[in-house]
């Protein structure tokens, strides 16, 4: 028997989303596809039919307990995915602020025993349950701003018992978000073993096979720059990580070039991330390997940093670019909306491009481009309401929240979000 459609969204002014599928190449992210007087069906969280709405009234099959949303004409576009995410630690740290503002580096605050090293100790001594509730809090904040999926990494433990117990927290919540765990062990070196970088990776290594048995990851990430871990460093924690199953992200070119986007195309990783400094070496090789650029302008913002990162250049290239948040201690901004407007002012990218950036190209950065990122018949329902009547007024008027309903897996999660 044919599955009756159990919710319809109509009278959608504007309808905006992309065809085809997979991630969408540099110039293609300007051809979105926008469907006005639009209406969409789902059914069991899955939509169904997608077009004009006198179309759809024709073929939609509903239930008899149906939810119909009358979107009164405003603009309608696919769930936020967040590709790029520390979401998962204990306390904050907004006495660094006052720091950086004197002049403080980011290498600088770390050397003093700060930044990364701080988390890691108040993370430690967190119970699971503290994380989890810390995490889901983060993760309200999120929602409200339109995040239906976000990528989540561990990283602040820098031990076996706490990297475990952060990756098992991701797994336990159940907040509505859709949550894609990534086992960041190497995001920096502990006291215990400065000068013992290899025997650190080592450790992180044998936890691969009780994350792998557990399901508690599907991805796994290292930083790669000067003063943390190296390129053959990288190349030998990411290896393990692919042998054990796991695909691969990398973190690269943030501060300084000492070839981790290299090793990340050369591993065939899922994205390279940060990559303020790439050269069109690097660059090139993302296209031959099919890694998506992650690029994090708020990460630039809470750095003071005036440089970008070769945007147009990526694009001109035909590389399928992505954006992110990097929510963490250092970059405490939940709302991609937030980011969306500064890719626009900071980078010149387009409000299409951002909206590719944000949903098909982040879907395939995290694994997910089959069934996340796109409105289309066969896709999961993460769906976003907007309080405007389209997608160019959430960059053109930053500072405020521009959702007004979340709708995950076709079940609605957020309505009315605020201002």
């Amino acid at each position: 028997m044919a599955r009756k459609d159990d919710l319809i969204l109509h009278n959608i002014g504007k309808l905006m989303t992309f065809i085809g599928s997979g991630p969408v190449p540099g110039a293609e992210m300007d051809r979105i596809e926008v469907i006005e007087g639009a209406a969409l069906a789902v059914s069991k969280g899955t939509i169904t039919h997608v077009g004009k709405e006198d179309a759809i009234w024709k073929v939609a099959d509903l239930s008899k307990r149906a939810s119909c949303i009358d979107c009164e004409g405003r603009c309608v576009v696919p769930g936020f995915i967040d590709p790029h995410t520390h979401a998962v630690f204990s306390g904050t740290r907004e006495q660094e602020l006052g720091m950086k503002l004197k002049g403080a580096s980011y290498m600088d605050i770390l050397r003093s025993g700060g930044g990364i090293l701080r988390t890691v100790r108040e993370t430690r001594s967190a119970t699971l349950q503290d994380l989890v509730r810390q995490m889901d809090a983060r993760l309200d904040m999120m929602m409200a701003y339109g995040t239906t999926t976000a990528e989540i990494k561990s990283g602040y433990g820098l031990d076996r018992v706490t990297e475990l117990k952060l990756l098992r927290a991701i797994k336990t919540s159940k907040h509505p978000v859709n949550k894609v765990a990534t086992f960041m062990g190497p995001h920096a070196v502990p006291p215990e073993y400065r000068g013992k970088e290899e025997e650190f990776i080592d450790l992180m290594i044998g936890l691969l096979p009780e994350i792998k048995e557990e399901g508690l990851a599907a991805f796994a990430d290292i930083f790669c720059e000067k003063g943390v871990f190296d390129a053959k460093l990288s190349r030998k924690f990411l290896t393990a990580a692919r042998g054990a199953g796991l695909s691969l992200k990398i973190h690269s070119d943030e501060i300084e070039n000492i070839g981790g986007t290299l090793v990340g195309a050369e591993l065939n990783a899922a994205s390279a991330d940060h990559l303020l400094v790439s050269t069109e070496k690097d660059l090139r090789a993302l296209k031959r390997s099919g890694t998506v650029p992650v690029l994090l302008p708020a990460t630039l913002m809470t750095l003071f940093e005036d440089r970008v990162p070769m945007v147009r250049e990526m694009l001109a290239m035909g590389l399928p670019v992505a954006l992110a948040t990097d929510l963490n201690p250092n970059c405490m901004v939940p709302s991609m909306q937030f980011v969306q407007a500064l890719a626009c002012y900071r980078f010149r990218m387009t409000p299409e491009q951002v909206l590719a950036a944000s949903t098909v190209n982040a879907a395939h950065a995290v694994g997910l481009s089959a069934r996340k990122g796109r409105l289309a018949s066969g896709y999961d329902a993460d769906i976003l309401v907007l309080k405007d009547r389209s997608f160019e007024h959430v960059v053109y008027a930053p500072g405020t929240n521009h959702v007004d309903k979340v709708i995950i897996g076709g079940r609605m999660v957020v309505d009315g979000a605020g201002c």
